[in-house]
């Protein structure tokens, strides 16, 4: 992340419902470009710390600054125009339609109207809601996935740097779910902007986040990336809360370039680079997870038939084993060897420019070499 000056600092912050404490004590900064998630059980004061940010709610003490300025010193309307707001209800308008809805914030800030329906139909065509189709329709004429669009679609209309989502997509089934969190991480106008992310779902945090603030009780129990959280707990809280998903998260952070020492072992010395399919291939930079859905997903070769001269007549009958599917593993070029070869006395990754042979036994070998090693304390 950059060094320059927070596009949020929060500090000190703290907010009470009579004698009852919501947030106490909250302090993180946040650079240009990074998603923080705010993750935590139910009741541990997420919502109401993202709302902070904006002045949806006021806290009872400690400050909340945004681009340097301190919240309080804005009039509170024109502080939430500059920040796109998502939440789960999504809350379109019911009698403005999709286009409408879309255009509701630059109108407010004097937009040309030429320049709102332009930014209009990209932001549609982006997110798979083509213009010519829904643009005007009304929210009740569309499904919770292409509500859920439009929500943030109209967040993202005024192009705004920072981008606060409350369990944007809680209300939406498990597949419509994983749909939209994949068109999330894709959009690139999202990656260009400051995002702050309610959820309560363990596996969106580890998908979405750059950095997780775990909360209990309103307080923050470790500030971190995702691999810091899972691999070195601040305290019996943080590692009871990952405990249950522990293996698939580790799936989804550890990378192919963490299992390169483990995996350069076994490789073929003799590999060329005319020798590899080219649709075979698979960047070091990937996930485990990644590189398992890649290898599940190629066509197992046809087994080998047996030489009868050389085995019983009985097994003449049958086939030999084929090979694994086999991927090529092409390291990302200025990666060396992750965490896991620096934890351990094992070897160094091979040179950032030798491919390394990769099958499913090979990979699920090496993951469980390195997650062991990891936990240990």
């Amino acid at each position: 992340m950059p060094d320059s000056q927070p596009v949020i600092r929060v500090r000190g912050l703290s907010k009470h419902y009579g004698t009852h404490a919501v947030v106490q004590d909250v302090s993180f900064d946040l650079a240009a470009g990074e998603t923080l998630v705010l993750l935590g059980p139910s009741g541990c004061g997420k919502t109401t710390l993202l709302k902070t940010l904006n002045r949806l709610i006021e806290p009872d003490a400690g400050t909340v600054e945004v681009q340097g300025q301190d919240v309080r010193n804005q009039r509170p309307e024109v502080l939430r125009r500059g920040i796109g707001y998502v939440i789960q209800q999504v809350g379109l308008l019911p009698h403005l339609t999709v286009a409408e809805n879309v255009a509701v914030v630059p109108k407010l800030l004097g937009h040309p109207a030429a320049e709102v329906a332009t930014r209009t139909e990209e932001l549609l065509t982006r997110l798979h809601l083509p213009p010519t189709r829904y643009a005007g329709q009304y929210p009740r004429q569309l499904s919770g996935g292409q509500q859920q669009r439009v929500g943030l679609a109209r967040a993202l209309a005024a192009n705004p740097p920072i981008i606060l989502l409350d369990e944007p997509f809680g209300a939406l089934d498990p597949i419509t779910r994983a749909g939209i969190r994949r068109e999330f991480q894709e959009l690139e106008e999202l990656r260009q902007k400051t995002v702050v992310l309610v959820t309560h779902d363990v596996q969106e945090a580890f998908e979405l986040a750059d950095r997780i603030l775990l909360l209990d009780g309103g307080r923050v129990q470790q500030l971190g990336t995702p691999r810091e959280l899972l691999f070195q707990p601040a305290n019996d809280f943080v590692r009871r809360f990952f405990e249950a998903e522990q293996l698939t998260l580790q799936l989804r952070t550890l990378t192919l370039n963490d299992l390169l020492p483990y995996l350069a072992k076994d490789t073929d010395s003799n590999y060329t680079s005319s020798s590899k399919p080219a649709a075979n291939t698979i960047q070091s930079n990937a996930t485990v997870q990644q590189a398992l859905e890649v290898l599940s997903a190629l066509p197992t070769p046809a087994p080998a038939p047996v030489v009868a001269s050389q085995y019983s007549t009985e097994a003449a009958l049958a086939e030999a084993p084929g090979t694994p599917p086999e991927l090529w593993l092409l390291p990302a070029p200025g990666l060396s060897a992750g965490p896991a070869a620096s934890a351990t006395s094992q070897p160094a990754a091979l040179p950032t420019t030798a491919p390394v042979s990769l099958t499913l036994p090979s990979l699920m070998a090496a993951f469980g070499q390195v997650s062991q090693r990891l936990q240990r304390p």
